[in-house]
Parts: C-alpha cells; sequence; structure tokens
C-alpha cells in the first residue's frame, strides 16, 4: 500500500454557500462546462475536503475583505489540498472547467478562509501553474509564499476569482447562479409555479429544485386537493433541466416556462394541515428519533472494532457530517458482521452451476424442460403442447392478483437502445428515459414481455435499483401513468449495499470498513441477495399476504428474464411447490439473469433467516482515505487491498429447506 498526499488538515470550518456552475440551455440540450463544482455534492461524493487554517503569511497579504460584504463578487475556482515539493508550492483541486485560464495565467486570485473566527477573502499573486494529470490537480505558485511551512498554513484555503472574471458564454449558455431564484411558470397557463432554490447534477442530466408558490393550486401525490387554509409554503419538488421540461429561460426577465408531465409536480407531495406549532414539535421528534438511531448504530459500529469510521464527525462542514451520520446510521450492522464472519470461513463465491445440479439430483425437485419461445406470454397452445395448462393456471394466477413481482434493474448486457414512451401523447417522456434501464423500458410497453395491461392493476410491483436510478425511475413511472399499475402497490427501493472492508492484517486479523471520504463510507452493493434483507425491513411479505398475494416471483432485467413468467407459475402451482428457478441450459452466467418464485409463506420464513445467507469476497483495489496524526490522506493501492461483500440469490436454496423445488430448463 502506497499513501499519497496529504488531503487536508484537521481543524473545521463553517459552511460555506453553494457555488455556481455553467449550464447549457435546455435548448441546445447538452452540458456545459462549470465555472465551478458541478454541484454533485448531495448525490454523489464529496470531493472538497476543506478546513479552515492559520491566516496568510504577512507577506502574502495586500488587502482582506469581510467575506460577508462581498460574497457575491467571487466565484469559487478550487481549493488548497496539499503542498508540492519543498519550494513552497501548492497544490489545487479544481472546480473549474476553465482551469488553464484560472491556473496557468499569472494575475490576482483570492482566498477564502477564517481569521479570528471570522470568514475572510484575501487577496494574492497567482506567480505560475502547471497541471498535475495524475492527481487530477494543479500545482501553483504564489508571490511571498517561499517555503513548505508557509505553504502549509494555505491548505483547506478555497481559491476565488472576480464574478466580472467569469468567461463569456455561447449563446443557450448559462450559469447556474443565474438560475437560482428565478421564478418558475407553467408556459401553458402562466400560472406561478415557484422558485428555483438550487441545482444539483444527478448524472443524465442537472435538477432544479423548486419551492412552490402558495398560490399554486394541486393535488398531492394520493390525489388529495388542498384543504382550505393550507399553505404550500416550503414544499420542494425537482424539475429535470431538460429541453422537453424547460422549453423557455428568460435570465433578463429571471424567469423560465416548463411543460412538465403528468403527476412530476405531484410526485412525493403531501399536504400538511398541522400548524407551524405541530410541525416544530414533530421536526424536533424527528431529530431525536435520528439521535438515537445514530447512537446504537455508532454502539454496533463499536462493537465491531469500527470506531475510526466516526472520525469525521470531527471534522468538516455540518452538511458533511450529517452525510457521514445518515451513512452510518443506514450500514446495516447485522449484514455486515454476518458477511465478515463468511469471509473468514469462505473466502470466494460459490459454484452456482454446481449447486442447480445438484438440486436437480433431488427426489424433491422437478424439472420442465421447454424451448424459449415458450416463455412469452401468448405462446400457442400448439407450441407448448402438454404444458400448455401450466401456462393457463400462471395466467389465472396474474390476473386474480396472486402474483407479486420484483424486479432488480440491472443493465448488464443490455445493448438496446431507449424506446419511445408507451403513451404516445407524452411529449415528455423522453426526459427521464435516459436514466432507465433500456430493457425496463421495452418490457414495460410490450405486454406480451411483461404483464398484459389488464393485469396490471391487480399485480404488486417491487422495483430495486442504484440510488442514481431512484428518481428518474419514479418519474419515469409518474410520467407514463404507472404502466397501468396501482400506484399504492408499487414500492421504489435502493438496492442493499454494504461498506468495502480492507484485507485482514495478520497482525490485528480484523477487516476494516474504508472510507471513501472523510464523511462518506466506501461502499459496494450485496448483488442479488441483498433483495430478501430489503424485502424483510420494508415488511414487504407481510404487507403482500394481506393482499392475498400467494407467490412473489423476483427477476432481474435481462433479456429472457423480466416477469412474469405464467409458465413458471403454473409449473410451481401445480406441484405444490416452495421455489421455482427457470435456468437456460448451458449457461453458466446464473446470477447475472436470474427468475425464481418464491411461495409468499416461503418468502417470510426466508426473510427471518437472514443470517442464514452465505457471503463471498471479491477482492479488489479500492482507493480510500486514512486518518494519520490528525490528517486525511489518500491510500493508493499497488495490488488488491479490499474485499467486496456480496451474496446471490440462489444462498437462499441452502438458507432455509423446503418441500419441493422446480427448475425449469429454457432451451435456446
Amino acid at each position: 500500500m502506497q499513501r499519497a498526499s496529504i488531503l487536508c488538515s484537521s481543524n473545521p470550518i463553517p459552511s460555506f454557500p453553494p457555488t455556481s456552475h455553467r449550464l447549457v440551455a435546455p435548448l441546445q440540450n447538452r452540458r456545459a462546462e462549470s465555472v465551478s463544482s458541478p454541484l454533485r455534492l448531495p448525490l454523489t461524493r464529496l470531493h472538497n475536503y476543506r478546513f479552515a487554517l492559520p491566516p496568510l503569511h504577512s507577506t502574502v497579504t495586500e488587502e482582506i475583505v469581510e467575506t460577508a460584504e462581498t460574497e457575491s463578487g467571487f466565484t469559487k475556482v478550487g481549493y488548497i489540498s496539499n503542498v508540492h515539493g519543498l519550494q513552497g508550492e501548492i497544490r489545487v483541486k479544481p472546480s473549474t472547467d476553465f482551469p488553464e485560464l484560472r491556473f496557468s495565467k499569472p494575475g490576482k486570485r483570492w482566498l477564502r478562509q477564517q481569521i479570528s473566527g471570522r470568514e475572510t477573502v484575501q487577496e494574492v499573486e497567482l506567480v505560475e501553474g502547471r497541471g498535475h494529470p495524475g492527481q487530477k490537480s494543479w500545482i501553483l505558485r504564489l508571490r511571498g509564499i517561499e517555503t513548505v511551512d508557509e505553504a502549509r498554513q494555505l491548505i483547506g484555503s478555497t481559491l476565488l476569482v472576480r464574478e466580472e472574471d467569469r468567461p463569456q458564454l455561447e449563446e443557450g449558455e448559462l450559469y447556474t447562479r443565474d438560475l437560482v431564484g428565478m421564478r418558475v411558470i407553467l408556459k401553458e397557463t402562466g400560472e406561478p409555479v415557484g422558485n428555483v432554490v438550487n441545482v444539483f447534477n444527478s448524472g443524465a442530466s442537472d435538477l432544479l429544485q423548486v419551492m412552490l408558490d402558495t398560490t399554486l393550486d394541486i393535488l398531492d401525490s394520493t390525489g388529495k386537493p388542498r384543504p382550505t387554509g393550507t399553505r404550500l409554503s416550503g414544499h420542494l419538488v425537482w424539475i429535470p433541466f431538460v429541453k422537453e421540461i424547460v422549453p423557455n429561460v428568460d435570465v433578463q426577465r429571471n424567469e423560465m416556462l416548463i411543460t412538465p408531465p403528468k403527476g412530476l409536480l405531484e410526485l412525493n407531495l403531501r399536504f400538511d394541515e398541522r400548524s407551524k406549532k405541530e410541525r416544530r414539535q414533530l421536526e424536533w421528534k424527528e431529530r431525536k428519533k435520528m439521535q438515537k438511531r445514530l447512537i446504537a448504530a455508532k454502539k454496533k459500529l463499536s462493537e465491531m472494532e469500527q470506531k475510526h469510521v466516526f472520525d469525521g464527525l470531527r471534522f468538516g462542514e455540518k452538511a458533511q457530517r450529517s452525510l457521514l451520520a445518515d451513512q452510518i446510521v443506514g450500514v446495516n450492522s447485522k449484514l455486515l458482521q454476518q458477511a465478515l464472519e463468511n469471509v473468514e470461513i469462505l473466502s470466494k463465491r460459490w459454484n452456482v452451476t454446481e449447486m442447480v445440479s445438484a438440486l436437480k439430483a433431488k427426489e424433491k425437485t422437478s424439472t420442465l424442460e421447454i424451448s424459449e419461445e415458450c416463455l412469452v406470454s401468448s405462446a400457442s397452445k400448439y407450441k407448448l403442447g402438454t404444458h400448455f395448462h401450466l401456462q393457463e393456471k400462471g395466467v389465472d394466477l396474474i390476473s386474480k392478483g396472486k402474483v407479486a413481482i420484483a424486479l432488480v434493474v440491472n443493465d448488464s448486457g443490455n445493448l438496446q437502445e431507449p424506446q419511445l414512451a408507451c403513451n404516445p401523447d407524452h411529449e415528455n417522456s423522453d426526459s427521464t428515459e435516459k436514466s432507465v434501464s433500456p430493457f425496463l423500458q421495452t418490457s414495460l410497453c410490450d405486454d406480451q414481455r411483461f404483464i398484459k395491461m389488464e393485469d396490471r392493476a391487480s399485480v404488486p410491483l417491487v422495483l430495486v435499483c442504484s440510488a442514481q436510478e431512484i428518481q428518474p425511475l419514479r418519474m419515469h413511472f409518474s410520467e407514463n401513468d404507472y404502466f397501468g399499475f396501482v400506484p399504492e402497490k408499487v414500492w421504489f427501493l435502493e438496492e442493499e449495499k454494504l461498506p468495502v472492508v480492507s484485507k485482514a492484517v495478520e497482525a490485528e486479523k480484523k477487516h476494516k470498513i474504508l472510507m471513501k471520504s472523510p464523511w462518506e463510507i466506501l461502499q459496494s452493493p450485496v448483488g442479488s441477495g441483498g433483495i430478501f434483507s430489503l424485502l424483510s425491513s420494508n415488511n414487504i411479505p407481510e404487507s403482500l399476504g394481506e393482499m392475498g398475494v400467494e407467490y412473489i416471483e423476483v427477476c432481474s432485467t435481462n433479456p429472457g428474464y423480466a416477469g412474469a413468467n405464467p409458465l413458471l407459475l403454473g409449473f410451481v402451482n401445480s406441484w405444490k411447490s416452495d421455489v421455482g428457478i427457470q435456468i437456460f441450459k448451458g449457461r453458466k452466467d446464473f446470477d447475472e439473469g436470474f427468475d425464481i418464485i418464491f411461495s409468499t409463506s416461503f418468502m417470510k420464513k426466508l426473510t427471518k433467516q437472514i443470517n442464514k445467507l452465505q457471503f463471498y469476497a471479491t477482492p479488489k483495489q479500492n482507493l480510500h482515505v486514512e486518518l494519520v496524526d490528525k490528517e486525511w490522506v489518500d491510500v493508493t493501492p499497488i495490488s488488491p487491498n479490499s474485499y467486496e461483500l456480496g451474496c446471490t440469490i440462489y444462498s437462499s436454496l441452502k438458507a432455509s429447506s423446503f418441500d419441493k423445488l422446480c427448475i425449469m430448463e429454457v432451451t435456446e
């Protein structure tokens, strides 16, 4: 293991206001360069480790300006992350897409830092600068800084430029700061929607966070109208900043016109009829509840000798500490402990192919062999032959609401392009399709491959996907009237994750949770086996049982697998089996694509025996940070230094005993 540069000192600083970033207006429908950070902090990792330091050396200071008076006159372009060499040079992490202009052209710059408890901005002179591609940073020399000690005092300071020095934008481009505060108006009616309070980057497109106007006449997500006297003040909604939804932006008039698809503004909106006092009391109770959960989570991790995870709570800004607190609370400590115990016993992934072969040899196993063309729900009686009655039985169970579908969204191997929305009247539906699995999009619009439209109102649906996909997927369903499903019977769940851990050191004989940043735990998806803990923690098997659901089909969104599968369902029901598996004969990548049906009673038993699931450890080479002598350092490994912990859905077949098993083999 090789340690790289020191990231920051250990002194905390107060929070800073958000920075601006350059966008292309939706009319051009492309991303532009940013004048500062692309505002990804709330949605992805934190890149800036900023801490306060003593004031600059007197030889550097030409003037000190009170930040409170001039904050609006500056734009952030980077922060000083470390020193470089022995001649007083500094290393800067850029938050601009104009690094050559900002860091190689000599002239005046400004540094923001804390002096005597007050945030100040002071002028410095850039002498020269050059890029450092290996570290994705720039090396600068400032006039008056000649030694390492002088340069070290600057670590954590924010580098600024005058706002009037921002580069001229091309036609149709604008800065994030120009969007914040802008009025949002419905293009069709001219009705005011609210004001933009922030802009975030979600990966596929930028998202506008809009505070709704108090006069907006709107239903909430349950279809409930706003009661008389109830105010909308404080309600926030997300609006994708794309041409189809935001066709007009007028910087001069400080307003934008929007054409939101049906349900977008209502998404997650709930009217609150309580008084201000009642809402404050509720907020106080929620904070106390969060504190208790944090204390309990810290206790669990302490028992597992993972106290180093809490180091970031002593540093950084409030938002950064809150992010870490949320992640600590979110760690599934029981699952982590179980996975670590498995790693000590079984460090490699067991062979699913061998397991299926062994199961087929057992007396309790029934096997059915069919051709791939029989999988579609419209397969003819001629093609199905003697198995047609199984298909009919499965279709009947689906239409009667006896089956729930759990889809694990997985883009692996999907090479298709996104298709058009199911409803041709939805001109705006394309806005989120690029964020949705192509195969899932196609399946939702094709009732020959998924579930017949007339049956969807009866079928509960669980969607499991990554954190980045949750919001686009919700919006996509909302834009398309939930594709015929009942909104109250649809769950959107974020995939189960576990912390990435270090390889055990012989002297310590324990695995240590790795940190992606001082305030972010390095995590990786558990895999298909994570579905059981997700269903359990959300009490979904119990809820489905109350709805009269008898079977839960869990499948991936890969060609040949996405449910429902009436033939397999009829097969399982006819044999009164607890579990039914579809496999493709000759394939070995069972965990890449899977389709398994569990009886609801067996799933309830499984979710109570999660401690019997088997985990495997995959050696990986992961960058991370560590706190060494009160300083955060980057750790750059030269060989696999960590384990990513995983679990396959097939491990459930070893976790609990079952009476009968059905295996349907598909020949291609």
